[in-house]
C-alpha cells in the first residue's frame, strides 16, 4: 500500500487526525502527507498537511497542491477566488512523484468522498482510481453514522475502488448508546472492517503523546496494535 486515500463521510470529522495517526504509527517509514486542495485559509496559516508533520513526526513530509481562502467545498473555493481548480490527474501525478521518494503517500481529501474538485465535476474519487488507490473511510462515531458511511463505501464499490476499512474519527471518552452500538454496526454498513477509532481531542494532545499513542488507536492493517472489527 504505497499510496492511501484518506476520505470522509463529511466534513469536520476527523480526517486530519486520523491521517496524522496513520502517519505517526509508520515512525519507520518515509511518509509524505499530500492535501490536494486546502480551504478556509490564508496564506502563511498552517494547513492540515502541516497539522500531521506536525503531530506525527520529523519523518512526515507535508505538501498541499493549492489553497483556497473561503471554507467551501474545492471547486467553489476556487471558482470564487478567481484561481484554478485541482484536477485528479494533478493530484494524482503528485501523488505518484511522492512515492518515489517515500514509502508511503496519505491523500487526504477535503469534505466528503464525491465533493467537487473542478467545473468537471470531478472528485476524489477519480484521483483514486487514476492512482489505483485504496480509500480508507473515516467516520462519526454517532447517529446517523452508519447511512453516511454506507453511501459512501457504496459509491467507492461502484466505482470500482478498494476500501480496506473504516476509521472512528472521534471517538468520546463516554459514548452514548448509538456511538456504542456503532462500534459493531458500522463494520456491517460499510462491508469493511473497523481499522481504529481516534479519542475525541486527540489532536490537543502533545506530539509526543500522540506518537506515542496513535498506534494503539489503529489496527494492524494501518500499522496499529488494535485488533480488526
Amino acid at each position: 500500500m504505497k499510496i492511501l486515500v484518506i476520505t470522509g463521510t463529511g466534513t469536520e470529522i476527523g480526517k486530519t487526525i486520523v491521517t496524522a495517526a496513520v502517519a505517526a504509527a509508520a515512525q519507520d517509514l518515509r511518509v509524505a502527507v499530500l492535501k490536494p486542495a486546502q480551504t478556509g485559509l490564508a496564506p502563511g496559516e498552517p494547513g492540515d498537511a502541516a497539522e500531521v508533520a506536525r503531530l506525527a513526526g520529523a519523518h512526515v513530509t507535508a505538501v498541499e497542491l493549492a489553497r483556497f481562502p473561503e471554507p467551501l467545498a474545492p471547486e467553489t473555493a476556487a471558482r470564487r477566488a478567481g484561481l484554478p481548480p485541482v484536477r485528479p490527474h494533478e493530484i494524482a501525478e503528485a501523488a505518484q512523484k511522492l512515492a518515489t521518494e517515500h514509502d508511503l503517500v496519505l491523500v487526504e481529501g477535503a469534505g466528503g468522498l464525491l465533493v467537487r474538485y473542478d467545473g468537471q465535476g470531478s472528485t476524489l474519487a477519480d484521483a483514486a482510481r487514476l492512482m489505483a488507490a485504496p480509500v480508507l473511510v473515516v467516520a462519526p462515531a454517532g447517529l446517523g453514522t452508519l447511512n453516511s458511511t454506507a453511501l459512501t463505501t457504496e459509491a467507492l464499490r461502484t466505482r470500482g475502488l478498494t476500501c480496506p476499512g473504516v476509521v472512528v474519527g472521534s471517538m468520546p471518552a463516554e459514548p452514548d448508546l448509538a456511538s456504542r452500538c456503532n462500534i459493531d454496526d458500522l463494520p456491517v454498513a460499510a462491508g469493511a472492517p473497523l481499522l481504529g477509532a481516534v479519542p475525541a481531542g486527540a489532536g490537543t494532545l502533545a506530539p509526543a503523546d500522540f506518537r506515542s499513542r496513535a498506534a494503539s488507536w489503529l489496527s494492524a492493517e494501518l500499522g496499529g496494535k488494535r485488533p480488526a472489527g
